[in-house]
């Protein structure tokens, strides 16, 4: 199936095991907040159990080999006005939405201390953001 859009997720390859997977679940829930067309149907069994929906469309997982790989993604997504979603190191120290937030406003654009990001948007806009970048190991 061919699809019009793209779900990518860049993470620092430099993280622990633990902090490359609460990044992606994290970033990954941004786009399905954010746009419910990215939504699924809900899962019924056939003992009518329901069951959570996925996103509607893969979600492709990238390697940045620190700092200046992931920076270079964001500002290539951001100048070609796609949507994108932060994760910041100091997010890890944070505990709930107002300290995220404040954490987030604290710094401009350029000086965030990103371990991850999520793009979304046409895919041909997508690929060109993450030009050099490889799949996640």
């Amino acid at each position: 199936m061919k699809f019009d859009k793209k779900i990518a997720i860049i993470i620092r390859s430099d993280l622990k095991d633990w902090q490359k997977l609460n990044v992606t679940a994290f970033l990954a829930s941004s786009v399905a907040i954010k746009f419910p067309e990215t939504h699924g149907g809900d899962f019924v069994t056939a003992s009518n159990s329901q069951y959570l929906p996925f996103l509607n469309q893969p979600v492709m997982i990238y390697a940045a080999e620190g700092l200046p790989q992931i920076q270079r993604a964001f500002n290539r997504a951001k100048d070609r006005e796609l949507a994108i979603g932060i994760y910041t190191e100091p997010l890890f120290s944070t505990r709930g939405e107002a300290e995220n937030l404040a954490g987030i406003a604290t710094f401009k654009d350029e000086e965030q201390d990103l371990v991850g990001i999520i793009i979304f948007g046409d895919n041909r806009k997508v690929n060109k953001a993450l030009d050099g970048l490889k799949f996640h190991p």
